[in-house]
């Protein structure tokens, strides 16, 4: 009998973002060898590290709204699998978009400041490409869905606000402080988003080449 749908979980995010990460997908047979997949779910990174100098001091609570959407179109390739589809290697475009909004809270005692301060960071992130993986299927029912190889463009949009304005040399040390929160908990942040500039506004604009990597536990019926 062959299955054309396949509810899954993603595995991958929680390993790499922490595990408030929650994704669930759902993949559909539309023809012999092609099939659409669509996933959504909560986005979410670590915590930041509470730090401690003398004039800034993160305060352990915080707040998040985060979310994740994908989409992909995958062609199971008939020449390279002995079994139908959705099984066996595929190749196909994908869309992906993750959106993180944080809230924290600071005690700062700077010259142009001293007192708490709460910042709001929005995080815009999408990546669009190409990928190549392999379904597969234990037991007739099980699936371990593998995307191992997924080039792509990040565009990201990245901004930061505060509760309270700062001289221009204590946003900038405020701004080093949660660069470098974001350099820690982040994979692969030195390479998509310029340190430089989230340090000197708390913003950042950009695209670059990425990178997709999943892995997900899925069901087929």
């Amino acid at each position: 009998m062959n299955y054309k749908n396949i509810i899954r979980l993603n595995l991958s995010n929680p390993a790499l973002f922490g595990i408030k990460n929650n994704i669930i997908g759902y993949e559909r047979l539309v023809k012999k060898n092609h099939t659409v997949s669509m996933n959504v779910g909560r986005f979410s990174m670590p915590k930041f590290d509470p730090f401690v100098d003398d004039s800034v001091e993160l305060q352990r609570n915080y707040k998040d709204r985060g979310f994740n959407f994908s989409i992909d179109y995958r062609f199971y390739l008939l020449r390279e699998n002995k079994f139908d589809a959705p099984r066996g290697l595929y190749i196909g475009p994908y869309y992906a978009y993750n959106y993180l909004q944080r809230e924290n809270k600071w005690t700062l005692a700077f010259s142009s400041f001293n007192g708490e301060l709460i910042s709001e960071l929005s995080l815009n992130m999408h990546l669009v490409g190409v990928q190549l993986g392999y379904q597969f299927v234990f037991w007739k029912r099980l699936t371990l869905d593998v995307v191992f190889m997924g080039p792509g463009l990040w565009f990201f949009d990245m901004k930061t606000t505060k509760s309270h304005d700062l001289g221009p040399e204590d946003s900038e040390s405020f701004y080093e402080e949660l660069n470098n929160q974001l350099k820690e908990k982040f994979p692969g942040y030195n390479y998509v988003i310029d340190g430089e500039e989230v340090r000197r506004s708390g913003s950042f604009r950009s695209g670059a080449f990425g990178y997709r990597y999943l892995v997900n536990l899925g069901f087929r019926f």
